[in-house]
């Protein structure tokens, strides 16, 4: 029997994967805890996990009439961002896939009322960095594989998906890391503006209402309340959340959603990036489960 190891609302941020000196120029000279939280969080958390599976459900994977889950069995080529190719640029990338336990998914979800769950393996299926940005961090030997966030997804559809995932793991004999790649709040300052708010300082994310927003839910995560952030999801909404959370909603749905008790460990500051709200935060499995049970 499989199981979820570790879960973590992580954030993917360009900036993690800028030159040193460029990062820290950006931020007065400072380094952002953004980039020294992953290298933490690999030492402390995924070397001493070691995941047979490292499962992403990426923010920045839009896909329109069904969710995706990646089926390959490897990967390996070169990854240009079409976003921001000037700090992104011929970024090389090798990893196994697990296309077991993408086909269990999507088998579970075929059997699963309003659940559309694709596997797909084609070759020049597109990669985004809120995957990839991760592997220089976190990579070891373990199988990586990504969840799209389908735009017309709403929030039952995203916590179906979620617990499709979690069934789909129970089923195999896998030890599986979970993390949703994505920001709290996610609007940026205009492009005349941003320049002025590149810095991680939280004085620069987007809007008060914003700020207050993320830091309700990120207390409400690190109390282990996910009951709460899922009771004010339609709140939270308003300050438009990277993907609608929908990351996050499928993450806390493998986790059993409302019943999941287990409380976030900070692996860094809350901080902005040109007005969006990035955090890491990592959920460690309780010993009696997510929900209290096996």
């Amino acid at each position: 029997m499989g199981e979820i190891v570790g879960a973590g609302l992580l954030a993917h941020v360009p900036t993690i994967v800028l030159p040193d000196d460029v990062r820290r120029e950006l931020n007065n000279g400072r380094e952002s805890t953004l980039y020294t939280g992953l290298h933490n969080l690999k030492r402390e958390v995924f070397d001493v996990l070691k995941p047979d599976v490292i499962l992403v459900f990426d923010s920045h994977w839009f896909t329109t009439v069904e969710f995706v889950v990646t089926a390959h069995a490897h990967r390996k080529g070169f990854y240009t961002s079409d976003e921001l190719p000037r700090g992104m640029s011929s970024v090389p990338y090798d990893f196994p896939g697990s296309p077991e336990l993408a086909q269990l998914i999507g088998k579970i979800a075929d059997d699963t009322p309003q659940c559309w769950v694709t596997p797909i393996d084609n070759e020049h299926l597109p990669l985004a960095y809120a995957t990839l940005n991760f592997m220089p961090f976190l990579q070891s030997d373990e199988k990586w594989m990504s969840v799209s966030v389908c735009q017309t997804a709403e929030i039952a559809d995203f916590l179906t998906v979620g617990r499709v995932v979690a069934e789909a793991i129970a089923q195999s004999d896998l030890r599986v890391a979970l993390i949703a790649s994505g920001a709290v709040s996610h609007t940026f300052h205009k492009l005349r503006d941003l320049r002025a708010h590149e810095a991680a300082g939280e004085e620069h994310i987007y809007s008060e209402s914003a700020r207050e927003w993320d830091h309700r839910v990120i207390d409400a995560l690190l109390e282990g309340d996910h009951a709460q952030v899922l009771a004010d999801m339609e709140g939270f909404l308003t300050v438009r959340p990277e993907g609608r959370f929908g990351h996050y909603l499928q993450m806390v749905a493998a986790l059993g959603a409302e019943k999941c008790t287990a409380p976030g460990r900070l692996f860094s500051d809350y901080e902005n990036s040109i007005g969006t709200g990035q955090v890491h935060i990592w959920f460690d499995r309780p010993d009696n489960g997510w929900t209290g049970g096996n």
